[in-house]
């Protein structure tokens, strides 16, 4: 036992003392953060501004159409609660014409021509809208948006929007409502998303939720990943400086397994209380303004939200780590190890190429199934907790087939650690894998 400790120090003390793990454990939820935050503060530059000809075949929405499209101003609860998605900071420079083709791209020709020529000539344009004439009668009318980037839909959205509801407005207006009471019949009811508890307690801003939901699933599936490659790696080369076969003659393959598992757990377990004090630390200022302006963030971190994260996080750390470990016992090289892990990886990571339907949907089949399965129950369970209230009963049946996986997965780990550290050459192959299984 005291040998198993001592490997498990070792382990320890040689991650936490590297200054990739210093970095990693100050700076990552920073580049979390920045990983959110950066592409809409880009996509926001990027939308800055843009210049666009409305050719109107009507002739009657020049009022609807001023110089400029300023952005409109969001709601600070909404921008909270990950509101605003297509509101972005974007101004639209306009230039009108009118005019009174039935064909309004007869008209727009020069403007089309201005979509392509140079930047340099401060003539050129983004984009331009056509607008039929027979747009307030005619039935087939439709107008035509066009563009140099086919993506360029939020701009398109955005201008159609705002010429269809002026020809709302001139169509009610031609029946004899005012136009000054058009806005208050066609106004818009918002929507707020309430999640009822068990108890009855609402609970506000579904999007900030689901944020909260990528944010913690990434926490808990990232580092074990990472730590799961460093433990196959420190086992290949420990074989490959035959330095295993120095650590075998005074202890058990199982002693040295468990004690590299072991710590390499517990370097992330202080990785992970280290990020998660300091997102705490940066998200009670956030939980401050959040609060001013009417959002109570406290109801989605909750202390059994914690409770769960350190619970789940162990559990898929360990099985994943089981896994690292047989292709670090079973390959030579890290190229080897890699090659051989790959398929695996792309297997076990099935919960998060579908974590937006667990999220959204946390009680469907597909997510109450997946949180029931050997591998993927850790991070698809604490994904449920966290957006939802699973039966108790879900939670512990998770709990014990991930304990059994593990169980099992150690067994099988164990036994090929056992052969795997001193066999060197070629790398085995699934068949040879059994036979280790068998005779070790």
């Amino acid at each position: 036992m005291n040998k198993m400790f001592a490997v498990i120090k070792r382990e320890y003390l040689q991650a936490v003392r590297k200054k990739m793990f210093i970095f990693m454990t100050l700076f990552f939820p920073v580049l979390m953060a920045a990983l959110f935050v950066l592409p809409g503060l880009l996509m926001a530059r990027g939308l800055g501004g843009k210049k666009v000809a409305v050719v109107d075949g009507t002739g009657a929405l020049r009022s609807s159409f001023s110089r400029k499209i300023s952005p409109e101003a969001p709601d600070p609860k909404k921008a909270i609660s990950g509101g605003n998605r297509g509101e972005l900071p974007q101004t639209i420079d306009v230039e009108y014409a009118d005019t009174h083709l039935q064909t309004p791209s007869d008209g727009a020709k020069p403007y089309l021509d201005r979509l392509n020529v140079p930047k340099e000539s401060g003539n050129r344009l983004d984009a331009v809208l056509t607008i039929p004439a027979k747009a307030f009668e005619g039935n087939d009318a439709k107008m035509t948006y066009y563009s140099r980037s086919s993506a360029d839909v939020i701009s398109q959205d955005r201008l159609a929007s705002i010429a269809n509801r002026a020809i709302q407005k001139q169509r009610l207006a031609a029946r004899g409502i005012p136009a000054e009471a058009v806005d208050t019949l066609t106004r818009e009811v918002p929507t707020e998303g309430v999640q009822l508890s068990k108890s009855g307690e609402k609970k506000t801003g579904n999007e900030f939720n689901f944020i909260i939901g990528m944010i913690f699933a990434g926490l808990l599936i990232i580092p074990s990943f990472i730590y799961g490659l460093e433990t196959m790696r420190g086992i290949v080369q420990e074989k490959s400086e035959r330095i295993v076969e120095v650590l075998i003659s005074s202890m058990s393959p199982r002693e040295l397994l468990t004690g590299k598992i072991l710590g390499v757990a517990a370097v992330g377990l202080t990785q992970i209380t280290a990020w998660l004090t300091i997102i705490a630390a940066g998200g009670a200022f956030a939980a401050a303004s959040a609060k001013m302006a009417g959002f109570n963030v406290s109801q989605f971190l909750r202390p059994m939200v914690f409770v769960y994260f350190a619970l789940f996080f162990l559990l898929g750390y360990l099985t994943f780590v089981c896994i690292y470990a047989i292709a670090g016992a079973a390959c030579n090289t890290d190229k080897e190890a890699q090659q051989l892990v790959a398929p695996v990886q792309m297997i076990m990571m099935v919960p998060w190429f579908v974590m937006f339907p667990i999220i959204t949907n946390p009680d469907s089949t597909m997510a109450v199934t997946l949180s029931m399965m050997p591998v993927y129950g850790p991070l698809t369970m604490f994904a449920r907790t966290l957006v939802s209230e699973p039966p108790v009963w879900h939670v512990l049946l998770s709990i014990a087939v991930s304990i059994a996986t593990i169980a099992v997965f150690f067994y099988v780990t164990a036994k090929i650690f056992r052969v795997g550290i001193l066999s060197y050459g070629k790398r085995p192959t699934i068949p040879e894998l059994w036979r280790w299984l068998k005779v070790a």
